[in-house]
């Protein structure tokens, strides 16, 4: 099973290339192709080699979340069908058959908009040395992986590729977007959260953090902007899933995202630095980690879309 590394899309203009997704200009001046690639990264590194159908497994879970979730927030989707799509995408649909997505353009807005149920990651690493969780206090005397008493909306910068995002405090993205803004972003990312943690857990799992992406459309003449979901949504490549029924605080979580991989390049003498990998040349997965990445996609696709 070959992996879909580049998209191959000769007749399309393509307008960026993210550590995953591809995006294409249409012929329709309203909207863009997403293109889901099997590329996979870890801190901020893209590997060399590809993980087979993980862009299908992103698509599915983010269309199965951005439509449970469009009661609080319309999304930025128009159609995964590729035969809905405009007429110079359709000689492509044996490539893009289940990894693609037609979506309204927006004006990104320039924020990751992290939500954290439990402290982990960063979050765990900043609050054992200051009692921080992005330059705001949390309550004294937690462990790591124990859950907030509330969820917390802690933000980071939106770097350009091969750039390191940046944990901000709500204050710092207020001044960064606007503090009118800022609180609709922080409102609306708390409640995606809350919803979609409630629901993943009664499929046994728990959603211990993630990360929404905002977009602004215009809406009706006369009329502000319209606050949209973009991007993905809720997937492993962008949330932190854990399997409820081990959950236990006080230590590090099996988890079905990345993890996995992150962990096997640090045993292997990753480090800041070496993003390039020991000789230059860039870091390939072993079989053994990139089937293990690969089982652990389609298990949290399966346990929460099936």
């Amino acid at each position: 099973m070959a992996a879909l590394i580049h998209s191959d899309l000769p007749n399309l203009t393509l307008i960026s290339k993210g550590k995953v997704r591809d995006i294409y200009a249409t012929s329709s001046p309203d909207h863009l192709l997403f293109v889901a690639s099997d590329r996979i990264s870890a801190y901020d590194v893209i590997l060399r080699n590809g993980v087979p159908d993980k862009g299908k497994l992103l698509t599915e879970i983010s269309l199965f979340w951005f439509a449970k979730l469009s009661g609080i927030i319309p999304n930025h989707v128009v159609t995964a069908d590729v035969e809905h799509m405009p007429v110079e995408v359709h000689e492509y649909k044996d490539q893009l058959m289940g990894r693609t997505m037609l979506v309204r353009k927006a004006k990104v807005i320039p924020l990751e908009a992290i939500v954290r149920g439990y402290i982990t990651g960063s979050a765990w690493s900043e609050y054992q040395k200051s009692g921080t969780v992005h330059g705001v206090t949390v309550p004294p005397g937690l462990v790591e992986s124990e859950k907030f008493p509330t969820p917390l909306f802690t933000p980071s910068t939106k770097a350009e590729q091969g750039q390191h995002d940046e944990n901000i405090s709500p204050a710092q993205a207020a001044q960064l977007i606007g503090q009118d803004l800022c609180d609709q972003v922080s409102a609306v990312a708390l409640r995606l959260y809350t919803s979609a943690a409630s629901y993943a857990l009664t499929r046994g799992l728990i959603l211990a953090d993630t990360k929404f992406e905002f977009g602004l459309v215009d809406g009706q003449p006369g009329s502000s902007p319209q606050l949209i979901l973009i991007d993905e949504a809720l997937t492993p490549d962008s949330s932190r899933y854990w399997p409820a029924d081990g959950y236990k605080p006080g230590g590090p979580q099996p988890s079905f995202d990345k993890q996995f991989l992150r962990d096997w390049l640090r045993q292997e003498g990753f480090k800041k630095g070496l993003e390039g990998g020991k000789n230059g040349e860039g870091w390939v997965m072993s079989e053994e980690v990139l089937r293990g990445t690969r089982e652990r996609y389609v298990e949290a696709r399966d346990k929460l879309v099936l």
